[in-house]
C-alpha cells in the first residue's frame, strides 16, 4: 500500500472525536443524530467528522429519507492497520552475517546483470523490466542520479528521466509508488533510502 494512503489514514484517525465514532460504530450502524447526543456534540460537528473519516474510506453512509446512517468499513480498517505495520518492517533483515555476506555477493551479482541487460552502453534504459525486483533494480539505479534534499520540479523530474527513456508520466509514477520519492504540490523530493522499497527483500 502506497505510503501517501497510509498517512491519510492516520491523519483521518489524528482527533479524539474521530476515534469515538469509530469506537461508537464498532456497536453497530447510527445516525448522525444519535451519534451528537451520545458525544454531546452538534450534528454538524458529526457531519464535519463523518466526511473526514468518509474520505479516508473508514466508513461507509446510506440515506434513509432525510437520515444518514453510518457504519464501519471493517474491510479498509483492517488493511490500512496492517498495511502501516508491513511498511515499517519491512525491510527488517534477521539473516546471519554469513548468510548476510552471501546474499550481498549474490545481490550485487545480479544487480550488475539487471543493469547490463537493460542499460545501453550510453546508459540509455531500452524497457522497463515486468518483473518487480528488476524494475526496482532499475529504478534505484536511476533515483540515485538525483540530489537528495534538493526539491525537483515537474519539468525536472520528467527531462531527467527522458535522459533514460521517453516513457517519463510512467516512470514518475513509480518513483512515488515505490517510495523512492514524495510528492506534494507538484515539487518532487527524494526519499531517504531507508524508506525506499528493497529489491534485496524480494524473492
Amino acid at each position: 500500500m502506497q505510503l501517501d494512503k497510509v498517512v491519510a489514514y492516520h491523519k483521518a484517525l489524528a482527533d479524539p472525536t474521530r476515534i469515538k465514532i469509530l469506537i461508537l460504530l464498532a456497536d453497530g450502524e447510527l445516525n448522525g443524530q444519535v451519534l451528537a447526543e451520545k458525544l454531546y456534540v452538534t450534528p454538524a460537528t458529526i457531519t464535519h467528522h463523518a466526511a473526514k473519516l468518509r474520505a479516508a474510506s473508514l466508513i461507509n453512509e446510506r440515506r434513509e429519507k432525510n437520515t444518514i446512517y453510518f457504519s464501519l468499513n471493517h474491510y479498509f480498517i483492517n488493511a490500512y492497520g496492517t498495511a502501516t505495520t508491513d511498511l515499517i518492517y519491512r525491510n527488517t533483515n534477521r539473516l546471519s552475517k554469513g548468510d548476510v555476506n552471501l546474499m550481498e555477493d549474490r545481490n550485487q551479482k545480479l544487480k550488475q546483470s539487471v543493469l547490463s541487460n537493460f542499460f545501453t552502453a550510453t546508459g540509455k534504459l531500452q524497457h522497463i523490466p515486468a518483473q518487480l525486483k528488476k524494475k526496482l533494480i532499475v529504478l534505484e539505479h536511476m533515483i540515485s542520479q538525483l540530489t537528495q534534499g534538493y526539491s525537483y520540479s515537474e519539468k525536472e523530474i520528467n527531462e531527467f528521466i527522458k535522459q533514460y527513456h521517453d516513457d517519463f508520466a510512467t516512470i514518475r509514477r513509480e518513483f512515488i509508488m515505490h517510495q523512492f520519492m514524495s510528492r506534494e504540490n507538484d515539487i518532487y523530493i527524494m526519499n531517504p533510502p531507508e524508506m525506499w522499497m528493497k529489491w534485496e527483500t524480494l524473492s
